[in-house]
């Protein structure tokens, strides 16, 4: 196909409707939308349903783009996560509290939280507070001093076998995952927002929460906004 667009996609999928969204980038201008209301008394993902909707749109997009739709970003219902909220701290006595030393404990915390969540990946890791010698600070601060340094840190985890049953539908059409977004937590961004959650999520992939962790894929590693401080990869 020739005269290509620079584009994004992205699919929210909740119990309720299904959403497609075609945007240019980057000035995310949005060139196709389409939503699927459901009526569905579960909580529970209609995939069959979603299969449907994806046999609807997915070609009639690649024709507007002139161009195939090879990735996908996917913003997922709340209520398909689990969440687990995790406390960590290290005693710098011998060096200075840096950066060095909170990347070291980062990677503490993503280790140990994979040994509690199972079959589960991590979607979103969050730094609610960072603490030295217990004062409490909303964003990291370097010490001139050696000291105890402390993290509260929210995850929000996802089943690997529902990612794979995700993968199998999207897979009929020759496109994959590139990203994945838990609605509730992009939501809560969107109070003083006049964009849509599509353009939030755009954001907030791209590090626009300066106390989240960006996870990036080993295959498909970006510079973002949080990596000039950590460098972590899923």
């Amino acid at each position: 196909m020739s005269n290509k667009i620079n584009f994004e996609i992205f699919l929210l999928i909740n119990p309720k409707k299904i959403v497609i969204s075609a945007n240019t980038f980057p000035e995310f201008k949005n060139i196709y939308e389409k939503e699927f209301k459901l009526e569905n008394t579960s909580e529970q993902i209609d995939f069959e349903k979603l299969d449907f909707f994806l046999s609807q749109n997915i070609l009639k997009i690649e024709k507007i783009l002139n161009d195939f739709i090879k990735r996908i970003n996917v913003i997922i219902d709340q209520k398909q996560f689990f969440p687990l909220d995790l406390s960590i701290k290290k005693n710098n006595y011998e060096n200075f509290i840096n950066h060095e030393s909170l990347n070291y404990l980062l990677n503490e915390a993503k280790e140990n939280c994979k040994k509690t969540i199972d079959d589960r990946k991590i979607i979103h890791m969050i730094i609610k507070n960072y603490y030295i010698d217990n004062i409490k600070y909303s964003s990291f601060t370097e010490s001139n001093k050696s000291g105890i340094l402390s993290l509260d840190l929210s995850f929000i985890c996802l089943s690997n076998s529902f990612i794979k049953i995700l993968e199998k539908n999207l897979k009929k059409y020759q496109i994959s995952i590139d990203k994945i977004a838990c609605e509730d937590y992009v939501r809560n961004f969107l109070i003083n927002d006049k964009k849509n959650i599509f353009y939030m999520t755009k954001k907030i992939l791209d590090g626009y929460n300066s106390n989240e962790v960006l996870l990036v894929n080993k295959k498909q590693k970006n510079e973002g906004f949080f990596e000039k401080f950590f460098n972590f990869f899923d």
